[in-house]
């Protein structure tokens, strides 16, 4: 399968594009390029140009936001078959947020100019794109309601079954990242996982976890 095709069976995958045929994804994707980072490379930092849309075809990319006493808060993690970047490309203004890979990584790069042309001649892809935003403000309200309502298990488990989701049972991620993910200190976070291994919910490795019981902790996730 060529890299192009890759690209349109992922953008199939993505909400924005679902309604598209297969002849107007093949053109979407013609449009794009790839790109590789190297683990720990900037692709791009907050107040950047909004230039370009991103597809992850290998690796795992961090989107991040600092503070003004240097720590870090990890906003999303995206993995293989994920976009990101809509907003700037849209509106061409400056990066709300850093995207930094998390591993050596491969990314699809679709250029503003030739998106916006293609919009141009595909209305209902723009209409798509509003319901993608909507959804995606919904989502930060529901963040927000989480991390001053709910409690660190509820979060956590959240947080580890939208990383299974995309990355499988073995989740690739430090405690102090998840910690920071969920706004809770890396002893607090430790506590709860250390506890949870001795139900066998979940397995402890050095720098990853792995998930042993997905529904155990999907019912803690709901808080049931």
């Amino acid at each position: 399968m060529s890299k192009q095709a890759e690209f349109a069976v992922i953008l199939k995958m993505n909400a924005m594009f679902a309604d598209l045929g297969g002849d107007e994804l093949q053109r979407l994707s013609n449009l794009c390029h790839t790109q590789h980072l190297a683990n720990g490379e900037v692709l791009f930092q907050k107040g950047d140009a909004g230039d370009a849309l991103f597809g992850v075809r290998r690796g795992q990319v961090r989107i991040e936001t600092g503070a003004s006493d240097g720590s870090r808060l990890t906003l999303n993690f995206m993995g293989p078959g994920d976009l990101f970047g809509e907003v700037a490309v849209l509106d061409g203004q400056s990066r709300t947020a850093d995207a930094t890979a998390g591993e050596a990584s491969e990314l699809f790069v679709l250029r503003r100019e030739d998106f916006l042309s293609f919009l141009e001649r595909e209305p209902k892809v723009a209409i798509k794109i509003i319901a993608l935003l909507c959804q995606r403000i919904r989502w930060q309200s529901e963040r927000m309601e989480e991390s001053m309502l709910q409690p660190l298990p509820v979060r956590l488990a959240r947080r580890l079954c939208a990383l299974a989701a995309d990355f499988g049972s073995e989740v690739h991620i430090s405690q102090e990242q998840l910690g920071i993910f969920v706004g809770a200190a890396r002893e607090s976070v430790n506590r709860q996982l250390q506890a949870w291994r001795k139900e066998a919910i979940l397995d402890l490795q050095r720098g990853r976890i792995l998930l042993r019981n997905m529904t155990k902790l999907t019912a803690i996730a709901r808080n049931e």
